[in-house]
């Protein structure tokens, strides 16, 4: 509605402009009356008036009046979606759990909504979708339609609960808020299955405040949780959470079969099934098999009309998680009509020990293979009922959750102590004479030579050690992975009622010392087949550069490059390079990224799941170094010039160092914070109360600009993070809502004019306690320099440095020499207007000269601005008091010439 109006007043105006200047100026003489000049003043003034408000106009979505009201039994919301005030026109809803009613915006959007209400009528939460993700997923699971029924999901006989988890603020991002909520909602229905087609990488494993409640749905409420494993494939240990690291949660991956590549794919070859190559792969980081079972992984299935299409091929774990979902839900239809006892830990056992094993498909990718639902249910009614039904038994390896030797230290005979300890589901009420009464006798089997464990094992309600060793001394390098499984003696044919994964991975040396290369030459490659090398990077390496070249002459294919080094307590994608490449007939393509000397480093080449044809290929991978004296590289303005030794670790290396300040990062300390009990949807079980704490800060903008605001304490953290929730929202003088943030600044940013705004900051916790810790934490706004931002001088001595002398010019350094760098404060005149003492100034260090070395081996670096210099003004002194008189004359003056802009 904004933009015709405006274009028609806009050249209106121009079209008077234009005749007024014709008329005026067509044999006038030179000489212009006081009130031409004004009109034609006027007229510029409306032009430019209406350009800028064309450039300043956001659209924030359509505003309707709404009316909630009680009819004396419940709450009902009236949306005027006529903007004309024709109620009549309009849908009458209640809160939709409450009698399922939902209606449309219009015929023009088709977005459908429904209504929640809260706080005894005083919020109206009004629910649509903010993608189409969420009914592709149900439509998987439990779409029915009973006229056409080929469409029908996987259960169409399963009650669907929607519970939106996607913040429309976010761009569907899920938020810890709508999490726990979702949790207790799950709870409060009684739910039998949740999808969470959902998830982030995480830094820790199996814990977290979400995840630890998610766990406690399982485990005290007996709901079975089905979730992706997560889309960051194809190299190992990149499950996501909660899928792939939470024990309670069954994680699958994405499966794609031949009928599959014709029917959605129409690929004109059908190829023998496969994982997709994003699909991610186990182990979790602490060895847990990552990866349950495997479910098709994509689908054409129904999406919201919004869209105006009826349905849509979408892939991901997302699409495979309900899929399996579906299956299971048919599995406990079963049960439940045979009246076949069950419990989160059984259905899991069912599914793991009756599924599919798909051939020349790696376990870190299928798990214990494809869902068999028939097969599951089968094994509920042969070996019905078994003692362990209702009971999971936790294995933990040394604080993890399986043995995974990965880095070269690793690699050794090692001996595990393993621990098995039974535990009962709290929903199913289990005496204490059966308790006492538990005993089992198990074989422990494991079919790998170097793996040597006890054979036997007897079991009763208390925890249980057994020892295993691991020696991988002869081990060709590569992957390799075995598990421990468990078997009741009296019943083996039920299969593993528990396994303990045992993954490692031997690493290639490298021997060219000189060069430090490695080669891989003539490899062919195959629709989704993967090549794996993991290497131990040389001591002292800090990048490494690939090299690819196709070979083949007929055609060319789609490769992804995937390196990926793990650290503790760190999130997978924080040491991953990843890279979809398009290589023509003979074509190649250089890479490089960042390593860690010493550590293991998983260089994985994959030929996508859907690229025909046999291609060959050469590769290589190469080390270089330049090893600084410190790893944090922090300078403040006031000590002067700062020096950093860089030591060339591998090879002749070139050092040109460059110190690029990009951003400057401004520190907000809260001006108010409160901390406050939440309603009834934020009740945990139990009468546990969750309670929010609300920071607020103040922001000054001195000009149009655009920043991204972030609390350390709590970044990138969601799922592992030991707090709730963490989401701000800045807002203007008006009370608009200008722009929102979670947990992950990077995706996040606000672009305002100049002026005063108000952020707040809301986290959330069950114990004020851990709240109170909160209160005085800053929030940092990090804003982008204009131009290219600053660039501090570098020097090779310090006495150039201290005289600002010759500044460092390329440096061949040899292996093992060090080079000092001298790098001096920024002269006051350059510090950018607004960054006051106790802000930063945020950037990279580099120190290569090579382009590849210096793209991949940056360093944070951040430059903390100290308290500007007192310049006395030249002049007689002022006087100490000004006369009132005076000083009301002078702000009388400043205000009227103020007035006259406007």
């Amino acid at each position: 509605m904004w933009d015709p109006q405006q274009r028609l007043k806009l050249g209106a105006v121009m079209r008077q402009q234009e005749a007024f200047e014709n008329k005026h100026t067509n044999g006038q003489s030179d000489t212009v009356d006081l009130q031409e000049t004004l009109t034609k003043e006027d007229f510029q003034a409306q032009i430019d008036s209406l350009s800028s408000l064309e450039k300043k106009f956001s659209f924030y979505g359509p505003v309707f009046d709404c009316i909630v009201f009680h009819d004396g039994v419940t709450w009902r919301a009236c949306v005027d979606t006529t903007t004309t005030g024709d109620l009549e026109s309009c849908s009458l809803l209640a809160p939709y759990a409450l009698e399922q009613q939902f209606a449309t915006l219009g015929c023009s959007d088709m977005l459908t909504y429904s209504v929640n209400i809260y706080k005894e009528g005083d919020l109206l939460e009004i629910v649509t979708n903010c993608g189409s993700h969420g009914t592709h997923v149900a439509c998987i699971a439990a779409g029915y339609f009973p006229d056409q029924p080929e469409l029908n999901g996987i259960a169409p006989g399963a009650q669907i609960v929607s519970i939106k988890i996607g913040d429309s603020r976010l761009g569907s991002m899920e938020t810890g808020t709508s999490l726990i909520r979702a949790i207790i909602k799950a709870i409060e229905l009684k739910v039998d299955l949740v999808n969470f087609s959902y998830g982030e990488t995480a830094a820790y494993q199996n814990s977290g405040r979400i995840c630890d409640l998610m766990s406690e749905a399982v485990n005290k409420h007996g709901i079975i949780f089905v979730s992706s494993a997560g889309n960051s494939g194809p190299a190992l240990s990149t499950v996501g959470t909660p899928g792939g690291t939470t024990t309670a949660i069954i994680g699958v991956g994405a499966y794609v079969s031949p009928e599959m590549m014709a029917a959605e794919y129409s690929l004109r070859e059908k190829l023998p099934g496969n994982h997709y190559t994003w699909s991610s792969r186990g182990p979790s980081a602490d060895g847990a098999r990552g990866v349950c079972i495997s479910a098709p992984g994509g689908a054409i299935a129904s999406v919201p009309n919004w869209t105006l299409r009826r349905s849509q091929l979408m892939n991901g774990t997302s699409m495979s998680s309900p899929n399996a979902c579906g299956g299971i839900a048919l599995l406990l239809s079963a049960l439940k009509a045979g009246n076949i006892p069950y419990s989160p830990y059984s259905i899991r056992r069912a599914v793991e020990n009756t599924a599919l094993k798909v051939e020349n498909i790696e376990a870190f990718a299928q798990g214990c293979g494809l869902l068999q639902v028939e097969k599951s249910y089968m094994l509920f009614t042969e070996k019905n009922p078994c003692q362990e039904w209702n009971m999971n038994f936790v294995v933990t390896c040394n604080g993890g959750r399986g043995i995974y030797l990965r880095e070269p230290h690793e690699i050794k005979p090692q001996e595990t102590v393993v621990n098995i300890e039974p535990v009962y589901c709290d929903v199913n009420t289990t005496e204490n004479k059966d308790k006492i009464a538990f005993s089992m006798r198990v074989n422990l089997i494991c079919s790998a030579t170097w793996v040597s464990c006890p054979a036997h094992l007897e079991l009763m309600n208390m925890q249980r050690v057994f020892t295993v060793k691991v020696d991988p001394a002869g081990l060709p390098t590569g992957p390799h992975y075995t598990e421990i499984q468990a078997f009741d003696i009296s019943c083996p044919t039920k299969g593993p009622i528990f396994r303990v994964p045992i993954t490692i991975l031997v690493p290639i040396r490298v021997q060219d010392a000189e060069q430090c290369e490695l080669r891989f030459c003539n490899q062919h490659f195959n629709a989704g087949q993967i090549r794996r090398h993991f290497i131990a990077v040389p001591e002292g390496a800090t990048w490494a550069v690939i090299h690819m070249k196709v070979l083949s002459k007929e055609h060319g294919s789609r490769f992804v490059i995937h390196t990926i080094q793990l650290s503790p307590q760190t999130a997978p994608k924080s040491n991953e390079f990843y890279k979809l490449v398009n290589l023509s007939d003979l074509g190649e393509t250089t890479q490089s990224f960042n390593v860690r000397g010493g550590g293991t480093l998983e260089v994985c080449i994959s030929k996508w799941w859907a690229s025909i044809g046999c291609v060959s290929i050469d590769y290589s991978v190469r080390f270089s170094g330049l090893r600084a004296s410190s790893q944090v590289f922090s300078m403040h303005a006031a000590e002067g010039i700062a020096r950093i030794d860089v030591k060339s670790t591998l090879n002749c290396e070139e050092i040109l160092p460059v110190v690029a300040l990009k951003h400057h990062v401004q520190v907000l300390r809260p001006t108010e914070s409160k901390i406050q009990a939440l309603g009834n949807r934020d009740l945990l079980p139990d009468g546990r109360q969750i309670y929010e704490l609300l920071l607020t800060y103040q922001l000054h903008m001195s000009k149009t600009g655009e920043f991204s605001p972030f609390c350390p304490w709590l970044s990138h953290l969601l799922y592992e993070s030991d707090y709730e929730a963490q989401l701000w929202m800045l807002f203007d003088t008006n009370k608009q809502l200008m722009a929102s943030g979670d947990a992950f600044p990077h995706q996040y940013s606000a672009k305002v004019e100049k002026g005063d705004y108000t952020l707040r900051m809301h986290v959330r916790h069950e114990k004020t306690e851990q709240l109170d810790r909160l209160k005085e934490k800053p929030m940092l706004i990090k804003h982008k320099l204009a131009n290219a931002g600053i660039t501090l001088d570098t020097f090779a001595t310090q006495g150039h440095a201290m005289t600002g002398g010759k500044k460092f010019v390329t440096h061949s350094s040899q292996a093992g020499e060090i080079c000092p760098i001298y790098i001096t404060p920024l002269p006051d005149e350059k510090i950018p207007k607004g960054v006051t003492a106790g802000n930063y100034l945020l950037g990279t260090l580099t120190f290569a000269k090579d382009d590849y070395g210096k793209k991949a081996n940056g360093f944070p670096f951040k430059y903390v601005i100290s308290e500007a210099p007192n310049r006395k003004k030249n002049g007689p002194p002022a006087n100490k008091e000004k006369n009132k008189a005076l000083e009301f004359d002078d702000a009388l003056r400043d205000l009227k010439v103020n007035w006259l802009s406007k």
